[in-house]
């Protein structure tokens, strides 16, 4: 975890992000994935803070309101909550409820899932072993969830996790972030 706390010390866009989060007002949410992951592929090749970062994904769990349109309001506040804490990066935010996840996900990658019991649950189902991870502050100190622990993110592995993700779709994001960071090693399907 040490190393993680690091990571996020070293980019302090995230940290900051990290600090304001709960000014959102959602349930259980988390930074997750991609912006965490690349944060720390950043620390470990010696690139800036926001390098190949194109977005901040940021989860939470509210099975009370499953509406769609709460997550784009969402996305709505996060973008004038946190304009002022990115100097100006161009990212944006991605806003999801993990409690209706289940409801669009057949529709949009052909094949349906049951319900999250939880964003822990969600986690576990990303596409890599290095980006199933989540982060936020509880009671002032750094919280993780990371059901693959952390060797591959700080090893710079790309590992596939084939609980849900196709194999297309781990192609595609390995060679995407391949092209950003060429130091990853990205393990076959």
């Amino acid at each position: 975890m040490i190393r993680v706390e690091r990571a996020v010390a070293a980019a302090p866009f995230l940290d900051r992000l990290l600090d304001r989060l709960p000014a959102l007002g959602l349930a259980d949410a988390w930074i997750v994935a991609g912006a965490v992951a690349q944060t720390v592929w950043n620390q470990q090749t010696g690139r800036p803070a926001g390098h190949g970062i194109a977005d901040i994904d940021i989860v939470y769990f509210d099975r009370a309101d499953l509406d769609p349109a709460a997550e784009r309001a969402a996305e709505a506040r996060a973008a004038v909550l946190f304009a002022p804490i990115l100097d100006g990066m161009p990212l944006r935010f991605d806003v999801k409820n993990q409690a209706c996840v289940h409801l669009w996900y057949g529709a949009r990658f052909g094949c349906a899932i049951a319900p999250y019991a939880s964003v822990a649950d969600a986690v576990a189902t990303y596409p890599t072993t290095a980006t199933a991870i989540a982060l936020r502050r509880e009671g002032g100190r750094l919280a993780c969830i990371a059901p693959f622990g952390l060797d591959d993110l700080f090893q710079l592995t790309v590992r596939p996790n084939r609980r849900l993700v196709s194999e297309a779709v781990y192609r595609a994001k390995a060679a995407r972030w391949q092209g950003r960071w060429p130091e990853l090693t990205v393990l076959p399907w």
